[in-house]
């Protein structure tokens, strides 16, 4: 579940694959299943995820757990996905000027709509600020849409994401909670730009390596996002309970706005229907667990840490259903 986990299934994606768009829908559908259920048992059984042993904490696994899904992502990118930067450089800039100003504005919005003040509205607009997220390309994949549009935005927004969420964060969340965009910088360099680079230059060194690799880590990364899910619910349960339904609705809100806006903005820019699902799904889907790290690390915030936790299981359900809805319709529907 990495990005550019399908990028062979760019070709298919436009020929259709019923099959293997119907396997990827059920991983997916499955994937979401399990991310609310653990977001669950964060909540009603806490310590599960908050126990101590000789020091060691489950939250300090959250660091490691987000670089393993990031080195994956890397592992799976190419120097195709970023020469389709030159060869379509207007669609590629379109798609990260989606990201980086419709979603964090959107969190600030809705935040001051659904009266979330401090942490907890520092930490709806940081999932915001993120870029896309690592299952979009699988989403894009069902929904037959671009799959190499979808790992190439993917993947610029990740490498942009250091300049570009510390500058969100401190116009948009700065009256929140102190923001030093400096550590920020400075995390989001070690914690998802340092493994993504390290799995491009192992593709690049060690190809055979890094297909091996691949193969064996999108289950890792499921199981990895599920639990720090989990382990942000525990600790921030009391918060939680007393902000839950007005976070809820706001995470419901942003993550819908980004899918429409989103799609929209790629049909006002003349962006075929195919294209704009991809811009879509790319917009909508947030990478929850750079959200996490930065939550906990730069923020040192449990609470700014809702926000993902909130955001994720249900962008992931959402994505699904609406991957679902477009992978049904003709073929000459989708390319309109």
């Amino acid at each position: 579940m990495t990005a550019g986990a399908d990028t062979t299934a760019g070709s298919d994606v436009g020929h259709g694959a019923p099959h293997g768009a119907a396997a990827a829908l059920a991983t997916q559908f499955g994937f979401a299943l399990a991310v609310v259920g653990f977001a669950a048992t964060g909540f009603f059984v806490p310590s599960l995820f908050t126990w101590r042993w000789q020091g060691f904490e489950p939250r300090q696994a959250i660091v490691p757990l987000v670089q393993l899904t990031m080195l994956g992502m890397g592992l799976t990118l190419t120097a195709a996905d970023f020469r389709r930067v030159l060869a379509t450089p207007a669609v590629v800039a379109l798609g990260a000027a989606a990201q980086f100003g419709i979603m964090p504005l959107a969190g600030w919005a809705f935040t001051r709509l659904f009266g979330l003040t401090g942490e907890v509205a520092a930490g709806l607009i940081l999932v915001g600020s993120c870029p896309g997220g690592v299952a979009s390309n699988v989403i894009t994949y069902v929904a037959r849409a671009n799959v190499p549009l979808s790992v190439t935005l993917t993947a610029c927004t990740t490498l942009l994401s250091p300049l570009a969420t510390p500058l969100a964060m401190r116009l948009l969340a700065g009256r929140d909670v102190p923001i030093d965009a400096g550590e920020m910088f400075w995390s989001i360099v070690w914690v998802i730009l340092a493994p993504v680079v390290a799995g491009l230059v192992v593709n690049a060194l060690a190809p055979g390596l890094a297909r091996r690799l691949a193969g064996i880590l999108p289950p890792i990364a499921m199981a990895a996002i599920c639990v720090i899910i989990a382990i942000t619910v525990a600790l921030a349960g009391p918060d939680l309970r007393r902000v839950g339904l007005p976070l809820f609705a706001a995470a419901v809100c942003h993550n819908a706005t980004g899918f429409l806006l989103g799609y929209f903005a790629a049909r006002a820019a003349r962006l075929d229907v195919r294209d704009a699902r991809t811009v879509s799904i790319e917009v909508g889907i947030q990478n929850g667990g750079m959200a996490t790290a930065l939550a906990l690390g730069a923020l040192h915030s449990p609470a700014a840490a809702l926000a993902a936790a909130v955001f994720g299981p249900w962008s992931a359900l959402a994505a699904s259903l609406l991957a679902a809805v477009w992978s049904a319709q003709p073929r000459r529907t989708q390319k309109s």
